[in-house]
């Protein structure tokens, strides 16, 4: 896959690439196996807020630089933000889980990622958060935080039981074992395994593809299912009618009709 790799500074950061109507959103810390510093969290918020500000920007594309995913938290530089309960993301920003922290932007548009090689703690609990996940087929997981005696804040106690079923969630987050790519396409954690080396270039393929689609439209339906798993279907139905009428009444849903009418891929302008 061709891909810029800018070399990043010793406690990492986040690189990101416009790809037309998609960001792409690296993280870039090899040398420490993408261990996660407070300047990369700041810069993942960042870049995750870029994208639902720009509107030429309609999907984002999480990846990573090297061998792999992430090996987690940088535990020696992060302690003393898990001891003092500070937040390495400034409030008003898209925080990057995604579960309504207070003071926090949740992201509207969608988000593809890519993993590979070692995918642990918060790896996994960014890839829960996003929409679609493309496995590369060696992938290692594991939601270690109890042999470190922290716990799992970044979403994984919500979405693994969510997923998985609250057995399953129980056996990965309180044995802290290690599963690999098919285990986590079994218990739905990732929804495409391909070989390694290829990861990156589906998820991109994903993106273009939903990208090609009414942007509004995307969103819309994004939000809706995520208001059902939320605040259950009778909130998601509530929407059904309104959201609609709105999206009916745009420019793309009239170059939708056109595009049928002419027998032609749509010209989305996302107004």
């Amino acid at each position: 896959m061709d891909i810029n790799t800018p070399t990043p500074p010793p406690e990492g950061c986040i690189s990101c690439e416009v790809r037309g109507h998609l960001l792409l959103i690296g993280i870039n810390r090899p040398a420490k196996r993408n261990g996660w510093t407070p300047p990369m969290f700041q810069q993942l918020a960042e870049a995750y807020t870029r994208l639902d500000d720009d509107p030429e920007l309609r999907v984002g594309v999480l990846h990573a630089f090297g061998s792999h995913f992430t090996a987690g938290l940088d535990l020696p530089v992060m302690a003393e933000y898990l001891r003092s309960g500070r937040k390495a993301i400034p409030q008003g920003l898209v925080e990057p889980h995604d579960y309504g922290l207070v003071g926090y932007r949740r992201r509207a548009k969608p988000m593809v990622v890519a993993v590979k090689g070692i995918c642990f703690t918060v790896g996994i609990e960014l890839m829960l958060g996003a929409d679609i996940v493309v496995a590369a087929d060696d992938c290692r997981f594991s939601q270690l935080e109890v042999q470190r005696c922290i716990m799992p804040t970044g979403g994984a106690t919500l979405r693994m039981a969510e997923r998985a079923g609250v057995g399953n969630a129980m056996l990965h987050l309180l044995t802290a074992d290690e599963f690999d790519s098919a285990e986590a396409y079994r218990l739905n954690f990732v929804q495409k395994v391909v070989p390694a080396g290829q990861e990156l270039a589906e998820a991109l393929r994903i993106a273009e593809r939903i990208a090609a689609q009414a942007p509004q439209a995307v969103v819309a339906t994004r939000l809706n299912v995520l208001k059902a798993i939320e605040l259950g279907q009778a909130a998601a139905v509530a929407d059904f009618i309104p959201v609609q009428q709105r999206l009916a009444s745009s420019e793309d849903a009239a170059e939708g009709v056109r595009s049928f009418i002419e027998k032609r891929p749509a010209r989305f302008t996302g107004r």
